[in-house]
């Protein structure tokens, strides 16, 4: 059974809500710490049942989201939305049983609005700048105080003005102290968050934005193989009559110039009549898939029987040329490929291109070795290898350069080879020619039977 194939965006989105999961974490972790330091370290008396309440029910949010990223549902922005929203509400009751605005995390509150403004659309971006800007406007006049580091709470008619004027100061001293703690803690904490959570956030959506362009440069290639097809379909149509017409002429010249009377026309005649045959039949290959995309209809096979299948096709019509058929012995792996017809073009396309610049007597080379996953084939010419300014082009889009055999055929070759998710390299070989490497993914089956 082949997997089913997750969208990119359903990918990204459910990334974001594993960081959020990471992120809520670390929150717990350090919620918990600040509380432990606060009233075991600063001898400071909180509300800790109501505290530890509140970091219990974060903790089962946290759970059902670990739960949720183990489900194959799709995740959406209003969820993610929703799951920022709740962290901002924890915040709140979190702040509002330890000094409401005066405490000095209150900073924490533009943790969820980072995230929503890198993950989420804009329109999000400022729901939540609403709703951060209204609990903690909400928590300036509803809180409950710090009681230990509140100024002047000490009243007692026993003791000197001077002396609870000394006291006032060392409280307001401590008090001072504690603050400045606070937000030098909450410096650093925030410069942690956007040193580590924000940047790898930011580094996911700049995949999604690579993924986007990638996606972009393919429509672009498929709207110029389309347009090449057009083109392709128009020129096979307006071919065929004056293909036949010569076909037609071609045998009533060898009627009547038999081999014995002129063996050298007649010898010229024939392979005319041979390259007419094979146009034809490239015509009416085009023809049959009339718009069916044949290639789709491709069949399960061997990946033995599929390289034995196009190395026939190859030598019926280049049995002149060498071929050095390299084939690894220890494949043994009974793996399977869709023998799709656009794929064996485009490998007979290669195998052409290399007998045409290589040398009679060397040939070329063709070597393949697969395992379950891969099909790898190396087609190696002798030729004078391709020109530096045109290597990095092969594939892009279509070469001006018909010495070397590469056009719109290698062009709609390489499209083919990365549409089936496959890959394709051209490396120059020392001292001379080029190796053409292609990595094509295979069938993923179980308990094959052998053929």
């Amino acid at each position: 059974m082949l997997s089913q194939v997750i969208p990119k965006s359903e990918i990204l989105a459910r990334e974001n809500l594993n960081w959020l999961f990471i992120l809520r974490n670390f929150m717990l972790a350090a919620e918990s710490v600040l509380i432990v330091i606060t009233v075991y370290g600063l001898n400071i008396n909180l509300p800790q049942e109501q505290l530890w309440l509140a970091i219990l029910s974060i903790s089962a949010v946290n759970l059902y989201t670990w739960m949720r990223l183990q489900t194959d549902d799709p995740v959406t922005e209003l969820e993610l939305f929703s799951q920022l929203c709740i962290d901002v509400l924890a915040i709140t009751s979190l702040l509002y049983m330890t000094g409401g605005a005066s405490n000095p995390i209150t900073w924490v509150f533009l943790v969820p609005l980072i995230i929503t403004a890198i993950i989420l659309p804009q329109s999000y971006a400022w729901y939540m700048v609403i709703m951060t800007t209204t609990m903690y406007t909400l928590l300036v006049g509803y809180n409950i105080p710090l009681p230990s580091i509140e100024p002047h709470v000490i009243k007692s008619d026993l003791v000197s003005p001077v002396t609870m004027h000394q006291l006032h100061s060392l409280q307001d001293k401590h008090y001072f102290n504690l603050h400045i703690f606070g937000m030098w803690f909450g410096f650093v904490f925030s410069a942690g968050i956007v040193a580590f959570f924000v940047v790898e956030l930011a580094k996911t959506l700049r995949e999604r934005e690579r993924r986007l362009a990638e996606a972009r440069e393919n429509n672009l290639r498929n709207e110029r193989i389309v347009a090449l097809g057009t083109l392709a379909a128009s020129a096979a149509h307006d071919m065929g009559t004056p293909l036949g017409t010569m076909a037609i002429l071609t045998h009533e010249l060898l009627q009547e110039n038999p081999e014995h009377r002129n063996p050298v026309l007649y010898e010229r005649l024939q392979i005319m009549q041979q390259q007419i045959t094979r146009c034809k039949e490239a015509l009416s290959m085009m023809s049959l898939s009339g718009g069916k995309m044949r290639a789709e209809s491709g069949q399960m096979m061997p990946v033995i029987n599929y390289i034995d299948s196009i190395i026939n096709q190859w030598r019926a019509h280049n049995p002149s040329t060498k071929l050095n058929l390299i084939i690894n012995p220890n494949n043994l792996v009974n793996a399977k490929i869709v023998a799709e017809q656009t794929l064996t073009h485009a490998i007979l396309n290669i195998l052409n291109n290399a007998a045409e610049v290589s040398s009679v007597k060397l040939g070329i080379d063709f070597q393949a070795e697969w395992d379950q996953q891969v099909l790898t084939l190396k087609i190696r010419d002798h030729g004078p290898g391709i020109p530096e300014n045109i290597l990095d082009s092969i594939g892009q889009h279509p070469v001006n350069s018909d010495k070397q055999g590469l056009g719109v055929g290698l062009f709609l070759t390489c499209s083919t080879i990365k549409r089936l998710n496959g890959t394709i390299n051209f490396e120059p070989v020392s001292p001379n020619g080029t190796s053409v490497n292609i990595e094509l993914p295979l069938l993923i089956t179980e308990d094959l039977p052998n053929e």
